[in-house]
């Protein structure tokens, strides 16, 4: 029988292990977001903001990001904004937004999916003429991560690139948005073996249901209060909201001494 305090002895050290391999693993989910995830498990693109006019924290870092080319902020003192758009379908709202640019001359980007162009070819000609970029935000919106295959994964974004250039005359420019921000590692690196720059984002805000907009109000409380250099920011051009008072919004960022530029320019 082994003596009273060697039993005590071995109790603290199994506690010790214990406590250092729950603040290890803690550590390297921070650092590595993904170490302790197989590579295709799914993965939400999420946000964490920690201190008004700062970059907020990603789950996943830039650096991580960066291996495969993907990117959610630019990490700069710059007061730099780089305005994006997503765009499952037209309800009235692109034109006032892209009224609004035009008079910042803000250029942005625009991601969008097949049934946008297919159904308002003249607004995607419109956004292409007027110096803004149209990006991919695949042919269907699926679900990416739960496509496993080389072989599906690149059919939703060549099936988009196909139909953009048949609308336009243009090759598209190779950057893509994971729909709904759903990913995992396998689809990042698929997206780079097609040369393609993946593009989260480091500001957004609930502005996708048509049917319960956000007010004047809550947009600006949001898009004010979490901006910060570097922002690739998100917004939905079927908001009403945004088109009402995407003018305003850019005027104020520019009183608050931002400029925008294109993702173009995101050093890589």
């Amino acid at each position: 029988m082994k003596h009273p305090f060697i039993r005590k002895k071995t109790t603290i050290w199994v506690l010790v292990l214990v406590l250092a391999y729950v603040i290890g693993y803690s550590i390297a989910q921070r650092v590595y977001p993904t170490a302790a995830t197989p590579a295709a498990a799914e993965a939400n693109w999420g946000l964490s903001f920690q201190e008004e006019g700062k970059p907020p924290v990603g789950n996943a870092t830039p650096e991580y990001l960066k291996d495969f080319n993907a990117y959610y902020v630019n990490e700069t003192d710059d007061k730099v904004i780089y305005l994006t758009f997503d765009a499952g379908y037209e309800n009235g709202n692109t034109d006032a937004i892209l009224d609004a640019l035009k008079k910042h001359q803000a250029p942005a980007t625009f991601f969008l999916v097949g049934n946008y162009i297919e159904t308002s070819p003249d607004l995607v000609k419109r956004m292409v003429a007027e110096g803004h970029t149209v990006g991919n935000h695949t042919c269907h919106h699926p679900n990416m991560s739960q496509i496993s295959t080389k072989e599906a994964f690149e059919k939703e974004l060549k099936d988009l690139e196909a139909l953009y250039e048949k609308t336009t005359g243009q090759p598209m420019t190779k950057f893509y948005r994971p729909p709904q921000g759903k990913y995992n590692e396998t689809n990042l690196q698929m997206a780079k073996d097609m040369g393609y720059r993946t593009f989260f984002w480091s500001l957004a805000y609930v502005d996708w249901y048509e049917n319960d907009q956000p007010t004047r109000e809550e947009a600006f409380e949001k898009l004010l209060g979490r901006i910060h250099p570097g922002a690739i920011v998100l917004l939905h051009s079927t908001s009403k909201t945004n088109g009402e008072i995407l003018d305003e919004l850019l005027t104020k960022w520019e009183e608050m001494g931002y400029h925008f530029d294109s993702l173009s320019n995101l050093p890589q």
